[in-house]
């Protein structure tokens, strides 16, 4: 929803370079037509390992695997409270839906984007909607969350877009209208630790060495308050065993848009993407200092999955160039599930982009990859991929996806074309094996 509203703002979009438009369209109809008539995947638990567009709804996790999803559902209200409120009662309509695509997916640990941030809300959402069967599904239990303040409608006191006034969305640490709008939530089966987690809400982008600040943009005064983060950077620390932890790398980076030549949010969104990429590098995260106080980044033999609507496609859309490949082509993140065979993908977004048609047709990335269903029509964008689950490099990668069903799969009524009914992202799944465990290779 929001995000649609972001990516759509034609006055915001830096130019990119398209590719003819008749080839564009001539790939995607070939994906959308082998996806529909190839053979679709067992529902046995033993995962496949090939880079087939998956079936809809995954098969069930197979043993000594876990399963990570992330998934934006724009849950945000008008005023603070909305969403309190309507998780209050189970007959909300959007997130019947979203529990219902839970369901079918059944990850053991998520990353809810665009989740408003109240910490009430998300014990709500589990009982009124999770537990309860949603369209025939399984009702989904979590014994763990993690949720945190976010930055989003915090006011800086700053003009900060230079309008000429102070006040309103875009003059507060992150963009938002009340404080914890478009917050974030984890949920997982396994315990946090919440000693070892941490959190990066408070840090400086000014403290980001080489930091991609606008030039002449920000006076010296609005720097010393406003922070890297437009939401807010998690470790969360999952507790696989006594002495193994899974480091949940999650955030929600700014859109590249609502600014102007200056292009403030493209830049804060590349450096946000970058806190990652230096976290997880130990020769460059010495500069980093938590909430807590404690300095520098993950140490080199870490686990991790950093996971989150990044809000930056590799090929396509309005981010600075090469954003994303801060971590697609970073060496300890995982190549494969990055940028190989087991990129996660779907049939459903191969042919939406051919039956959407408008600005899908003139982009130059693979349309199976994408995640997000904006807008394709005047200034939009088209769809995108903005949101990841990328595992470390140490990590087996047993099995990936997005649930993005095609119009003529039954499962389309979960996440259709109407994004006030669920949302226009759409969620991403990715299967590793635990420790001491091998991913199981599917019978011939």
């Amino acid at each position: 929803m929001i995000r649609g509203a972001l990516w759509q703002r034609g006055a915001s979009w830096r130019p990119f370079v398209f590719a003819p438009q008749a080839m564009r369209m001539m790939m995607i109809a070939l994906s959308a037509i082998f996806s529909l008539v190839s053979p679709v995947l067992s529902r046995e638990p033993v995962l496949s390992r090939d880079n087939s567009e998956p079936a809809t709804t995954p098969p069930p996790r197979a043993s000594g695997t876990l399963r990570i999803a992330t998934y934006n559902v724009s849950f945000f209200g008008k005023a603070e409270g909305d969403l309190t409120r309507e998780l209050t009662t189970p007959e909300s309509v959007q997130p019947k839906q979203i529990a219902a695509v839970l369901q079918r997916v059944r990850p053991n640990i998520l990353l809810l984007n665009e989740f408003d941030y109240d910490p009430r809300s998300p014990e709500l959402f589990a009982r009124n909607y999770l537990a309860i069967s949603q369209a025939g599904g399984k009702p989904l239990r979590f014994a763990h969350h993690f949720i945190a303040p976010s930055n989003t409608g915090i006011p800086s006191g700053f003009d900060l877009d230079r309008s000429g006034s102070i006040g309103g969305g875009n003059d507060a640490l992150g963009f938002g209208q009340f404080s914890g709008q478009y917050g974030l939530v984890v949920f997982s089966q396994l315990p946090i630790d919440n000693t070892t987690t941490r959190t990066f809400r408070h840090f400086l982008w000014r403290d980001m060495p080489s930091a991609l600040l606008p030039p002449d943009w920000y006076t010296p005064e609005s720097l010393a308050k406003l922070s890297l983060s437009s939401k807010s950077h998690w470790d969360v620390a999952i507790r696989l065993s006594r002495k193994e932890i899974l480091h949940f790398l999650v955030s929600h980076p700014t859109p590249p848009g609502f600014d102007g030549p200056e292009d403030r949010n493209g830049r804060r969104n590349h450096d946000e993407i970058r806190l990652w990429a230096d976290y997880i590098d130990p020769s460059r995260s010495d500069y980093l200092r938590d909430d807590r106080g404690r300095q520098g980044g993950l140490e080199a033999g870490a686990s991790f999955v950093i996971a989150g609507d990044l809000n930056a496609d590799p090929q396509d859309g309005g981010s600075v160039r090469g954003a994303i490949d801060q971590l697609l082509l970073h060496p300890r993140v995982n190549r494969e599930t990055a940028i190989g065979d087991l990129a996660p993908r779907s049939r459903g977004a191969s042919e939406a982009a051919l039956r959407q048609g408008g600005a899908n047709a003139a982009q130059r990335g693979d349309a199976s990859l994408d995640t997000a269903d904006f807008s394709d029509r005047g200034n939009g964008v088209g769809n995108l991929r903005t949101d990841y689950v990328l595992p470390s490099s140490n990590l087996e990668v047993c099995a990936s996806g997005v649930f993005w069903p095609a119009s003529t799969d039954a499962e389309f009524a979960l996440v259709n074309d109407d994004v006030e009914a669920s949302s226009d992202h759409r969620l991403v799944w990715v299967d590793i094996a635990l420790s001491g465990r091998r991913c199981p290779i599917r019978s011939k």
